[in-house]
């Protein structure tokens, strides 16, 4: 990986916000998404252009089928390099997720994020390029991708929509994070275009659960898929123990629904890195997966496990069912943003802009 980390533990470069006739880069980091559903593509590039008034255009390589791009994780990396380095790109969106974003990384040039701020977006296994971000020293944001979340059956939702222009196209601080009044993990298959003007089944919320935690704190934003994380430790874009000291950490599981065991093993090696005990505060996404609201309370039961029975860290506030990450709608959290969680007021606050005007 060329160039060097900068200073991980200041304060991070904020990219200039988005406006209407900006041009926006859609990228495929992972697996190649848009060449088997490519009307799910266009549904998603139809859809980011009619609501916020942007223009879209592919990298080099976003459209190649998976099995090209999987043999060629130099492309992949090629693209966002192009991509940052082009001014005339305001923006950059993954269209989707995968597996092996992490295979980008050996050729990712640090100093060419850091030389060209610009806005990152994408969640699950984009969050290897998240940290690299992190490692550059610019803030990015873990949030809907073209083909999740933008691309959602019959439109976007509007909790999406708003998040989206809440972050990135205000210069304002965002102030406190909504909880959606209706969620949906519902299948809907992608190879039958029809079901693309077929909206999804909503479950109406519960709203958040509050775990534990009486004292409000403040710290950074930093986290990501779960399973992702777990991969990236050891990896020279692994933040160093400081960069956790006092964050908000804020953690999501996958399609692929790992159980409750699996996910208690992944926050042992988190903590066995220093990074869990550091923390402030614990934000936990809504499971995703096929995975049914009755055994949410085994998640529940699996971070209190480690973070209250092993860590002895009853203190810090722990919020579950959040939404954010493979659930949907996919709330947009900025990377690096000084944030106020409060047990007692039931509060989780952005406190700073997530770009610059």
């Amino acid at each position: 990986m060329p160039e060097e980390a900068v200073d991980r533990y200041g304060a991070l470069l904020r990219p200039p916000m988005l406006r209407p006739g900006d041009t926006l880069a859609a990228i495929s980091l992972s697996w190649g998404g848009p060449a088997v559903f490519p009307h799910r593509y266009a549904a998603g590039v139809a859809q980011l252009e009619r609501t916020f008034g942007v223009r879209v255009t592919p990298t080099a390589h976003a459209l190649r089928e998976p099995e090209w791009l999987a043999r060629n994780p130099q492309a992949r990396a090629e693209d966002l390099m192009a991509a940052f380095a082009d001014p005339a790109i305001k923006g950059i969106i993954a269209t989707i997720g995968g597996e092996d974003s992490i295979r980008t990384l050996p050729y990712t040039n640090l100093g060419v994020i850091r030389a060209n701020p610009k806005i990152f977006m994408g969640f699950s296994d984009t969050t290897s390029t998240h940290f690299a971000c992190l490692a550059a020293g610019l803030t990015s944001f873990y949030g809907p991708c073209m083909l999740v979340g933008i691309a959602e059956n019959g439109g976007m939702l509007p909790h999406v929509e708003r998040s989206m222009r809440r972050a990135l196209f205000t210069p304002e601080p965002m102030g406190a994070l909504p909880s959606a009044e209706a969620w949906t993990l519902e299948h809907l298959d992608w190879a039958d275009p029809a079901n693309q003007e077929r909206r999804r089944t909503l479950t109406p919320s519960a709203g958040w659960r509050w775990l534990q935690g009486e004292a409000a704190v403040e710290g950074h934003l930093i986290g990501g898929c779960l399973e992702v994380l777990d991969w990236l430790r050891g990896t020279p874009v692994w933040p160093g123990p400081e960069r956790w000291d006092g964050a908000v950490l804020f953690l999501e599981t996958s399609e692929e629904a790992p159980s409750p065991l699996a996910v208690t093993r992944m926050l042992r090696a988190l903590a066995a890195c220093g990074a869990l005990e550091r923390a402030a505060a614990l934000l936990f996404g809504r499971p995703g997966g096929n995975v049914a609201e009755a055994q949410f309370n085994a998640y529940d039961a699996a971070l209190l496990g480690v973070i209250r029975d092993e860590l002895g860290r009853d203190d810090m506030p722990i919020v579950t069912r959040m939404d954010f990450g493979h659930t949907e709608p996919n709330t947009v959290l900025p990377y690096g943003l000084r944030t106020r969680v409060d047990p007692l007021e039931r509060s989780v606050v952005i406190l700073e802009a997530a770009v610059e005007a």
